[in-house]
């Protein structure tokens, strides 16, 4: 999966890498690597954190469902340019913003393409996991979590509000029902 990230920063990036003055030549491979991994390790470190909610929103709906998680990567990846290749601080900033949201886009676009083989999202939780998601059923869990389904107030998430929203207002016995119907 890694290859296929790194493959994808660079259709992303374009020019942005190979022809940056600022970035050695010698450097763009590295570069473009650090890139995918930037993005990778801010999904895993999420998904570790326990912020399932943004990780399955992230491959829902794509980087506008999951603002914080592409600024992560952005921060990261700038940070790498800053301290390993020694970009200033606002040529960094602007290289990353450049090659990061747009990948993380397209990532969740070609995840959530069934015609698209490039990234499996079931492969791409089980390679954050570090192997843990390996018997569930990831693509079924987006559906019903970004679904709606348990989404009682609309938000776009599952959390405390919704669980008192099926407690207020008979939405418990309405929840029950749709169990036997």
């Amino acid at each position: 999966m890694l290859e296929n990230l790194i493959n994808l920063v660079r259709e992303q990036s374009g020019n942005v890498i190979q022809n940056n003055p600022a970035i050695p030549a010698d450097k763009n491979q590295e570069a473009a690597q650090t890139a995918g991994n930037s993005i990778l390790a801010t999904l895993q470190g999420a998904l570790s954190g326990g912020q399932l909610n943004e990780v399955l929103g992230f491959f829902k709906g794509g980087g506008s469902a999951a603002p914080g998680l592409v600024q992560q990567a952005t921060g990261n990846y700038a940070q790498y340019l800053q301290n390993k290749l020694g970009l200033d601080p606002t040529q960094a900033q602007s290289l990353a913003e450049q090659v990061v949201p747009g990948t993380m886009n397209q990532l969740a676009s070609k995840a959530a393409d069934p015609a698209d083989k490039s990234f499996d999202l079931q492969s791409i939780f089980n390679q954050l996991s570090g192997g843990k998601t390996g018997g569930i059923d990831i693509q079924g869990m987006l559906n019903r979590f970004g679904g709606g389904k348990l989404d009682k107030d609309g938000d776009g998430d599952v959390d405390l509000q919704d669980l008192k929203s099926m407690f207020s207002g008979g939405g418990v016995m309405d929840t029950v029902k749709g169990f036997f119907k």
